[in-house]
């Protein structure tokens, strides 16, 4: 049984493609967490949605492979609560 091939947007892969032949290094806004780093992204700047806003992210040789979803966090952990034996000893 053959692998699927990884997956990455069309519209992602046309413009990296566009910005290499043109040697631009431009940031690129994208919602597509689930695209997977190609080395042709090697270099550039990809802003990532979060669901909130775009997070920017420089991909290196060591992304390659990995999703973009996995350089922008989605949630912000601000801590537990503090007991109230805690808050009282301070």
């Amino acid at each position: 049984m053959a692998k699927k091939a990884p997956f990455v947007s069309e519209r992602l892969m046309k413009r990296i493609a566009a910005m290499n032949e043109s040697g631009q290094k431009r940031q690129i806004r994208t919602w597509s967490r689930a695209s997977t780093v190609y080395p042709e992204f090697v270099g550039h700047t990809i802003a990532v949605h979060n669901g909130k806003k775009h997070v920017p992210v420089f991909v290196t040789e060591n992304m390659v492979g990995h999703k973009l979803g996995e350089f922008a966090p989605t949630r912000t952990f601000k801590g537990h609560r503090a007991s109230e034996k805690t808050a009282k000893l301070k």
